[in-house]
């Protein structure tokens, strides 16, 4: 009893001390409820981000406080900036009045050496990224894109009339960035990576609870475990570089050693470690996986759907295949020939975003809307609020590739790739890898959903609950 009083009467304190400061610091005119003490809105936030809907925490907030509104979400006093205005606004005052915030579940998968903040380390990796993921170096990829997905149809799904499409996409989608960014194709190298690897992902997005079987946990142990092999990886490369076996230039690992090696002569900086790298480079795969994945998968169940899309899909496709030799990989122009194929897959991004939106966090005070936005305060936009609002995209739950003809939605609604300075810098890989795998599929095969109206979980991101088992269904002459 002794001891239950004690630390009583050190646990109420502390957690008044904290609630005080946490919610009566930083005061600001912007409307809105902070919620529950400590828990805040994240139950709701959770509850509809979990069944979909997470428009609607923000619709609900706006329709009573305006398009400014201040909220408390996983732990942190949170203003919603609503509208392509505010997108706009938090997309051009990058590194200005904002910058980049991850949730601790993000820091805690992705974490650096010395307590690094995976904030700050983002902006140099990205600084890496352009030679290997812009236009210029993505049109170098495309035979390689295609080569790899007809070898693993040729491996996991020719011959077989039933598969189940979820862990092919992703079985596909992450040996692929692998492979192109990491230079990685050994088998054993692939499987070590490939096990852990959606346990680090789902840890990304899940209350950060480290106690035994929580998804947090599993995510955390699974990061450990990759960094681990691709810090092997990186020593080898590094030999291999030294020896002249690699080059530089050859994948986005080699340039990166290159120029962190080329950083860290510099000692008025702290080095950034190889740990700091695999970290690095865990975050883009995780990046790059979700967002493909999903949106491949829902491809496929759209056509399913929308008989009369499928068949503008192949007619646009077989017209390509058909001025192809045979044998002949596709390439860039073949790519920008597929313009209804990506009005489609840009319909799907609209209607199911791959990504709950980002974070960003108020380097100074500044004024939006009339409100005053305290310095440390975090943003949060989510790209269902206006990709789903019949203000800007009527009949909302329609599909409708002519969404994306001529000039498009208007600016700032349509932005599951981010926009401005924080553009997602693989928007062009992302891009060709989803027509790759259109193009390959819709002209060898027709299918059926096996369970028809597949019920589809936010588990943390939107995938079928089964897995999307299909019938194959041939076509009599394959390309």
């Amino acid at each position: 009893m002794d001891t239950l009083v004690l630390v009583s009467s050190i646990l109420v304190p502390t957690i008044t001390i904290f609630f005080l400061h946490h919610f009566l610091t930083g005061k600001s005119n912007i409307p809105g409820k902070y919620g529950w003490p400590l828990i805040g809105e994240s139950i709701d936030y959770f509850k509809k981000l979990r069944s979909g809907t997470n428009e609607k925490f923000v619709m609900q907030r706006k329709k009573l406080f305006g398009n400014v509104f201040k909220t408390s979400i996983l732990g942190e006093k949170m203003a919603f900036l609503c509208g392509p205005e505010g997108n706009k606004f938090l997309f051009s005052q990058e590194n200005k009045l904002v910058e980049v915030w991850w949730p601790s579940s993000v820091e805690s998968i992705i974490k650096k050496s010395n307590n690094k903040s995976v904030t700050a380390e983002s902006a140099k990796v990205r600084q890496l990224l352009p030679p290997f993921l812009r236009a210029h170096a993505v049109k170098n990829y495309i035979a390689d894109m295609d080569s790899e997905l007809k070898q693993h149809l040729e491996e996991y799904w020719t011959g077989h009339d039933k598969v189940e499409v979820c862990p092919f996409v992703a079985k596909y989608t992450f040996a692929l960035a692998v492979k192109l960014l990491l230079g990685v194709r050994d088998g054993t190298e692939l499987e070590k990576l490939a096990k852990p690897f959606v346990d680090a992902a789902g840890g990304i997005i899940a209350v950060p609870i480290n106690i035994p079987g929580t998804r947090f946990n599993r995510g955390v142990k699974a990061s450990n475990k990759i960094r681990e092999v691709i810090n092997d990886i990186i020593a080898q490369r590094r030999k291999d570089l030294a020896d002249g076996i690699a080059t530089p230039s050859q994948n986005l690992l080699s340039h990166m050693i290159v120029e962190v090696d080329k950083r860290n002569e510099d000692t008025s900086n702290a080095p950034t470690t190889d740990g700091d790298m695999s970290s690095d480079l865990l975050g883009l795969l995780i990046g790059g996986y979700d967002t493909i994945n999903t949106t491949v998968v829902f491809i496929m169940m759209t056509l399913v759907d929308h008989p009369d899309v499928y068949e503008g899909v192949l007619k646009e496709q077989m017209e390509i295949a058909q001025g192809k030799a045979p044998g002949e990989l596709l390439n860039w122009d073949d790519l920008r020939k597929m313009k209804y194929s990506w009005n489609v897959a840009c319909e799907v991004l609209r209607m199911r975003p791959p990504t709950v939106g980002a974070f960003r966090v108020a380097k100074k005070d500044f004024t939006f809307g009339g409100f005053t936005i305290p310095k440390g305060w975090k943003l949060h936009y989510i790209p269902h609020y206006t990709q789903k609002n019949p203000e800007y995209f009527p009949n909302p739950e329609k599909f409708d590739p002519s969404r994306f003809e001529g000039d498009g939605p208007a600016p700032y609604t349509y932005v599951p790739f981010g926009g401005g300075a924080r553009m997602c810098p693989g928007n062009e890989y992302a891009r060709a890898e989803i027509l790759v795998f259109m193009y390959n599929i819709v002209t060898r095969y027709n299918w059926k959903m096996l369970i028809p109206d597949e019920k589809v979980v936010i588990d943390p991101l939107p995938r079928p609950v089964h897995g999307l088992p299909i019938k194959l269904i041939p076509h009599q002459a394959q390309t």
